[in-house]
């Protein structure tokens, strides 16, 4: 039976609180102590456990038989139970009473295939959250293979869902990888929620799995090449990385593959204007665990409602249909818990106070309380579970208010405000505190930036940016800050810069290939995105993307729709990804 299937009759497993009181608990649990009112002696080995028979009875569906069977004579007090050690006998009757047991990663592999023995079934989900609490990449491989030997399917589920999320650590640090099958093997790397950058990683791991015992593993490369998304390599890796490898090349049984990822790149690279067909199953794109939500801005001379996704695994841009019932421009947008909160800024004539909520999975919106003042040109971000949101207009002055919500109250409440005035400046956090940098006071355009550190309530003046930058995109990339494009009071601005909080500086980045102000921007697939915005002559819907391990810029695919004062955020491990993602995979 499933951990979280409780029959009805023993629904006192799942739902303690309503069904079975504390205090009730203790007195019985006292009464088993002191031996009163017991009607039963349970032997395990040399020790001998008092017991209250409907108590057992209401936790396991064994001991129920056990005591009601027409053969049990009710006038036997001992009951002999083998094949279990008395300790783990003792947690079991302590479940039995108090709904709770001492589990831990020394008795876990004892106590849940007894549990499962003895059919206590709010103990063996005890133990499956137990296990999930304790996923590592060393040990999510063997927790899922245990899961399976005791069907636990929430317990697997959650196992292979940890597994696909983290296997690139999966396949640095665990030992387990080394020691699957290759059916296992082929069932990991092929599967579509494999949470890789690029197919790189997956046929790196092919090679360390086959390199673990090569004589016997080589056997399958054909195989296991059908698990890579060639079609996704570029030309250059595939001719000079995997069809020459001593493995590939001289194996009869890889060629066909070969030849049919070859003729499919070839003719990619000879028609650059061509769409990769994302239907063909060499280039069938994995699901992204990550989804990048781009909110609202300005566009076409008003303010618009459009919300698009970006499918990083695609590289597409897909229209949500879900929008809001009206627009909005120069706010902010922060995630927590899966919702997504539109904070403040501005539809062409109301600046807004107001906050709206966006359920993914739902795909409602709702209003949820206003912030204590107007704020278009915005700053948030989270830190913790509060969103932060900073400086603004309200349409007379700009602010150096600061407040915060707290989603689980509904309630926003101001903290210390900053040292300067500012709107269109950016925020980010990085180590538990909230960096802001840039914007307009009014009179000019900022180099200034401040930290803000919760614990004392105070906000700390930082090195100043090596240039002004209002309309900035700030983001916490690689335990630094980064400070991209806007405007300068001239002009619109390619140049980025970085602040690393432990020397205290400022260091010069790469140019991005747009100039731009008020864009949207974020970290996902590790890299920063800059998204959209203003070049100085018209909104844009150019992105592009900036790889730390490169020092690079990329370009990658064009929103639908041009436009500036938009706003992203990231929601990670959607359940309904789904629905945000390009369907032609």
């Amino acid at each position: 039976m499933e951990e979280d299937e409780v029959p009805n009759s023993h629904a006192m497993d799942g739902t303690v609180g309503k069904k079975f009181s504390v205090e009730a608990c203790n007195i019985l649990w006292e009464l088993r102590k002191s031996g009163q009112l017991c009607d039963a002696i349970i032997k395990v080995e040399n020790r001998e456990f008092p017991i209250h028979r409907n108590i057992m009875s209401a936790c396991s569906q064994y001991f129920r038989t056990l005591f009601t069977n027409e053969l049990f004579d009710t006038n036997t007090r001992e009951v002999v139970i083998p094949g279990v050690s008395a300790e783990i006998m003792s947690l079991i009757i302590d479940f039995a009473y108090t709904r709770d047991a001492a589990v831990t990663a020394e008795n876990i592999e004892r106590l849940l295939p007894a549990a499962d023995q003895f059919h206590v079934m709010g103990l063996v989900k005890l133990c499956c959250d137990f296990l999930i609490s304790e996923l590592t990449p060393e040990n999510c491989i063997g927790i899922r293979r245990f899961a399976r030997t005791y069907f636990c399917h929430n317990l697997e589920r959650a196992a292979f869902r940890y597994l696909m999320l983290n296997i690139a650590d999966v396949l640095t640090f665990s030992n387990e990888y080394l020691q699957l099958d290759i059916d296992e093997i082929c069932d990991i790397l092929s599967s579509d929620e494999l949470n890789v950058r690029n197919e790189e990683l997956v046929f790196d791991a092919v090679l360390r799995w086959i390199d673990y015992d090569h004589d016997t593993r080589k056997e399958y490369i054909a195989r296991l090449l059908k698990t890579i998304r060639l079609g996704l390599l570029t030309t250059q890796y595939f001719v000079e990385k995997v069809k020459v490898h001593p493995y590939i090349k001289d194996n009869d049984s890889c060629k066909p593959v070969i030849i049919e990822t070859l003729k499919f790149l070839y003719d990619l690279d000879m028609d650059e204007d061509k769409e990769l067909d994302l239907n063909n199953p060499l280039a069938k794109p994995r699901v992204p665990h990550e989804i990048l939500f781009v909110i609202g801005g300005w566009s076409g001379g008003s303010p618009t409602n459009l919300v698009e996704t970006y499918d990083t695994r695609a590289d597409r841009w897909i229209i949500c249909d879900a929008v809001d019932t009206g627009p909005r421009a120069y706010h902010g947008t922060s995630t927590v818990n899966h919702i997504i909160y539109v904070i403040g800024g501005f539809d062409g004539v109301e600046y807004f106070n107001s906050v709206r909520s966006f359920n993914p999975m739902t795909k409602e919106w709702k209003e949820v309380a206003p912030m204590n003042a107007k704020r278009c040109y915005v700053s948030t971000t989270v830190l913790g579970d509060r969103i932060y949101a900073m400086g603004g207009y309200d349409g007379q002055m700009r602010q150096n208010t600061v407040e915060r919500f707290l989603p689980t109250k509904n309630q926003w409440s101001f903290v210390s405000p900053m040292n300067h005035r500012r709107s269109d400046a950016s925020a980010t956090t990085l180590n538990d505190k909230v960096y802001i940098c840039g914007g307009f006071n009014g009179h000019e355009c900022l180099s200034t930036a401040e930290e803000y550190d919760p614990n004392t309530n105070q906000w700390t003046l930082l090195e100043p940016m090596r240039n002004r930058r209002s309309g900035i995109g700030v983001i916490a990339y690689k335990e630094e800050i980064y400070a991209l494009g806007g405007f300068n009071g001239i002009t619109r601005m390619n140049t980025g810069e970085k602040y690393c909080p432990k020397s205290k500086r400022w260091k010069t980045i790469p140019e991005m290939f747009n100039p731009r102000s008020n864009f949207a921007i974020e970290v996902i697939d590790e890299m920063v995105f800059a998204i959209g915005g203003f070049n100085g002559v018209t909104t844009i819907f150019n992105v592009e993307c900036y790889d730390a391990s490169t020092d690079e810029w990329y370009d990658a695919t064009d929103m639908n729709l041009n436009r500036s004062a938009l706003s992203a955020c990231v929601v990670k491990e959607l359940p309904s990804v789904q629905d945000y993602i390009h369907k032609e995979r």
